[in-house]
């Protein structure tokens, strides 16, 4: 067994290693290529030159296609350059512009693993006659002694740990693909990429969405959707209107500053936050922080990892946020949580896990209050 998991010698297995221009994907492929596999790099051109140019550290355009080609000919195996700005465009930003136009607060990152990285790029691999395919992710692949299945775990580097990310993967996919990264540290890759001398070992982490130059994702959207420069409201929970808004693309659930509403609005001048977004109304509703508490919280489109219908899990409702403890509800479509927690926005992910084995998830499509005896920190 080698250490793919194939029952055959590394040079008879072919592995399509999705290489996004980063430190991380370039050590996998030549980690994989120098152990003797038949190693084929791909990197997807997600989006035209001109944008990525913008934004440094982007990823899958520009600089970025150029180091992945470089490492793929300094180590000595073939790489291709797929065009996917089509299939990007129509999968992630659309829905990226659709989903603030909403109200709610997407996750690119995630939709594009879900669908151009994990389903037409895996295809492509497939159409190679690829045993598997690897990537860069800092998470694992457990195959469970007792059921042979492969299951997803968390990463050993808690702090690069990117199984939020991918909660949409399914068990065919699972089953296809390796994650070699997910049993060390960040450290540990930059050694091997130093050892190595790849271009892209002292390249740092792309740190925000990709295809939105310096953060400023509004700008994006009113650029792909004018009509989302719609005025509207900004009304206090009680009902006050407290002032006017340019459109309500600028405001997510949980914001608390440059909402645009000055003080006096409230007893001791207490600051206010975002409570909804009512996309409809155009109107962005406020509210003290604790109009912001939720034990309930909907969910769709879900993806489950597991066959049982356990129901104590631990949930993660953003990216940056530890796991509590929740009661998972399948039969609904919902979940139960242990302590209110606030600021959790439709359009973001509810990831669970058992212990650190990722069960699945969903994306949130609203909350709510049952009875809220304490207020979450």
């Amino acid at each position: 067994m080698n250490s793919l998991g194939f029952s055959k010698l590394p040079k008879d297995t072919r592995v399509v290693v999705a290489m996004s221009g980063g430190v991380d994907s370039s050590v996998v492929a030549s980690l994989l290529h120098e152990e003797g596999y038949d190693v084929v790099g791909v990197t997807l051109q997600l989006y035209d030159h001109g944008l990525a140019l913008e934004k440094k550290g982007a990823c899958c355009a520009g600089q970025d296609i150029y180091d992945a080609q470089m490492v793929a000919q300094a180590r000595g195996f073939p790489h291709y350059v797929l065009n996917y700005e089509n299939k990007f465009s129509d999968a992630v930003m659309e829905d990226f512009a659709d989903s603030y136009l909403k109200g709610e607060t997407p996750i690119p990152c995630v939709r594009c693993n879900q669908s151009v990285k994990f389903r037409d790029l895996l295809a492509v691999a497939r159409d190679l006659n690829a045993d598997c395919m690897a990537t860069g992710h800092y998470i694992r692949r457990v195959v469970n002694p007792v059921t042979g299945k492969a299951e997803l775990h968390r990463a050993v580097d808690t702090g690069k740990d990117q199984s939020y990310f991918l909660f949409a993967t399914t068990q065919d996919q699972l089953d296809y693909l390796r994650f070699p990264l997910g049993g060390w540290g960040k450290d540990v890759t930059r050694q091997h990429a130093e050892r190595l001398g790849l271009i892209t070992a002292a390249k740092p982490d792309s740190q925000d969405i990709c295809f939105v130059p310096n953060g400023d994702y509004a700008k994006v959207v009113k650029r792909m959707r004018p009509e989302s420069v719609r005025p509207g409201e900004i009304v206090h929970v009680d009902g006050r209107v407290l002032g006017r808004h340019d459109g309500v693309v600028g405001y997510t659930v949980g914001q608390r500053k440059g909402i645009g509403v000055g003080g006096g609005h409230t007893e001791n001048n207490a600051p206010l936050y975002v409570v909804k977004v009512d996309a409809e109304k155009a109107q962005v509703v406020v509210g003290p922080r604790e109009a912001l508490a939720c034990d309930i919280v909907s969910l769709k489109d879900c993806n489950w990892l597991m066959d049982s219908d356990q129901t104590s899990v631990t949930v993660k409702l953003r990216s940056v946020s530890q796991p509590i403890p929740a009661t998972l509800d399948r039969a609904n479509n919902r979940l139960l949580l242990s302590v209110p927690q606030f600021g959790v926005s439709p359009g973001q992910a509810a990831v669970c896990y058992g212990g650190d084995r990722v069960l699945g998830g969903g994306w949130i499509a609203g909350t709510a209050q049952s009875s809220l005896p304490q207020a979450a920190e």
